[in-house]
């Protein structure tokens, strides 16, 4: 039950997608609009015999095999993905072209239009919006920002996960500054020796 290149083209055109199908290579070649990139390739792989999925966006840094920030921009990739679902990241050695990709095997399974979907959507969102802005910093400045919408998204999910947690929290922080500003803390001795004798 392996995927097939019409399958994953039929999902393409739903969607209203334009590519270029290359049955030889038995992958298709798109590409979007993006913000932080100019030319935002896409390629779609089958290997395997249709087993073994593979989304990718190549050439998506350039220059990376002598620049000065090297080590910098190989460990921001890999903090990206430690800190996002999916994405991998390849690096090339030979001319050091960095690429973007999701791939997973499916073995004895079917590629669904969701996952496809997800797969897709997840790798222009988490390439465009969060990992190019992010490594074309450390390109310029030898240092990772680091994830700055990061905290947003925990309090997102924080909220979509345990609704009214947000508020909740949000009650006992100013319920805390109210009390702390009652007692007057700049009065408070906090030098306490604590024993915990279980």
């Amino acid at each position: 039950m392996a995927a097939t290149l019409e399958q994953i083209a039929s999902y393409l055109d739903k969607k209203g997608w334009k590519y270029r199908k290359e049955e030889d290579e038995c992958r298709i070649i798109t590409g979007v609009y993006a913000e932080s990139i100019e030319q935002f390739l896409i390629v779609i792989q089958l290997d395997e015999e249709g087993e073994f999925f593979e989304i990718y966006a190549p050439r998506v840094l350039t220059g990376v095999k002598d620049h000065p920030h090297k080590d910098a921009i190989l460990q921001t990739m890999l903090c990206i993905s430690w800190e996002t679902k999916m994405l991998q990241w390849e690096y090339d050695p030979s001319d050091g072209e960095i690429r973007a990709i999701i791939e997973f095997p499916l073995e004895d399974a079917a590629l669904t239009e969701r996952q496809f979907n997800r797969c897709l959507y997840s790798l222009v969102q988490l390439v465009d919006e969060l990992a190019l802005p992010r490594l074309k910093t450390v390109m310029e400045t030898g240092s990772d920002p680091g994830d700055i919408n990061e905290g947003e998204r925990l309090l997102l999910q924080l909220e979509t996960e345990s609704p009214g947690l947000l508020t909740m929290l949000e009650r006992a922080m100013e319920a805390r500054k109210r009390r702390g500003r009652v007692i007057g803390s700049e009065d408070m001795d906090l030098d306490v020796d604590i024993d915990f004798d279980y």
